[in-house]
């Protein structure tokens, strides 16, 4: 473990509600590394606050508005001195491996950024698939797209792609799960009803932005969308070297994605009879 002496000058960032399952190992793997800690939350009603307190952590909290909005409120509301800022969920760990790859280009004055793959592990298995998320930036380098969820930093300058991997552990329990993705899905058809769900533009020979943001575009005009998008995660993705928990995991992304389509289905339909 680095001693304090040997801190770098990162400021992480966290945002909550309700995060107290994961908070005691969210703050623990920063200590001893990160120069700075904030965390903004959204009046919490767990043992987040006191854990907050327990573990003097610089805090404030704000009614939850979207997750754009409540990112870039936190870059402003906190008097970050540390160079760089990183972001990070409650229920995401850093590897040994990652603080010190991190530690080392941080020295590098030419990157403005950096991003890294994010490994999931579901109902406490590693999964075979990663996601590339962007995570540390310059201090005031960086906004975020105002969107109701799914919010993504840009950057100013170049972002730096690192080796090692982020751990996301998800949910404690299928309950949490089917509560979060409840959540979400229905922040996804508000968004899709508010044409704020494509904060970049679509382009199937774009970059992996412009590429995702096609593929939401288009995917529910796709015949047989969501038994091909199961058999993409499970068979292309190679889900099936997790066996059950990849067949699981598999099969409850594609009905998040029906979840949303209906929603957003009621959603119009309520707007429309609102129109007459």
């Amino acid at each position: 473990m680095q001693s304090k002496r040997e801190k770098i000058s990162l400021a992480v960032i966290m945002i909550t509600l309700n995060e107290g399952h994961n908070l005691n190992d969210a703050i623990k793997q920063l200590e001893n590394w990160a120069s700075e800690v904030f965390v903004l939350d959204s009046f919490s009603n767990d043992n987040t606050i006191n854990i907050l307190k327990k573990n003097n952590i610089v805090y404030k909290q704000r009614k939850f508005t979207n997750f754009g909005d409540q990112w870039n409120f936190a870059l402003k509301i906190f008097n970050i001195k540390s160079k760089f800022t990183m972001k990070i969920d409650p229920d995401e760990r850093l590897t040994e491996k990652l603080k010190v790859e991190i530690s080392e280009n941080l020295k590098n004055k030419n990157n403005v950024g950096y991003a890294f793959d994010r490994v999931l592990y579901f109902m406490g298995k590693e999964l075979p698939i990663t996601q590339e998320v962007t995570r540390i930036w310059k201090t005031g380098k960086a906004k975020f797209t105002d969107v109701l969820v799914n919010e993504t930093p840009i950057i100013e300058g170049n972002v730096f792609k690192l080796s090692e991997k982020l751990i996301h552990l998800d949910s404690p329990t299928l309950e949490h799960w089917y509560a979060k993705q409840n959540q979400y899905s229905s922040s996804e058809a508000m968004a899709r009803v508010k044409k704020q769900h494509l904060p970049f533009k679509p382009s199937l020979f774009g970059n992996r932005d412009n590429k995702r943001m096609w593929i939401k575009q288009n995917f529910s005009s796709i015949p047989g969308r969501f038994l091909l998008l199961f058999l993409y995660y499970y068979i292309i993705r190679g889900l099936f070297l997790a066996g059950k928990e990849g067949f699981i995991w598999s099969h409850l992304r594609s009905e998040v994605m029906r979840m949303r389509e209906y929603k957003f289905y009621e959603l119009s339909k309520k707007n429309n009879l609102r129109d007459l």
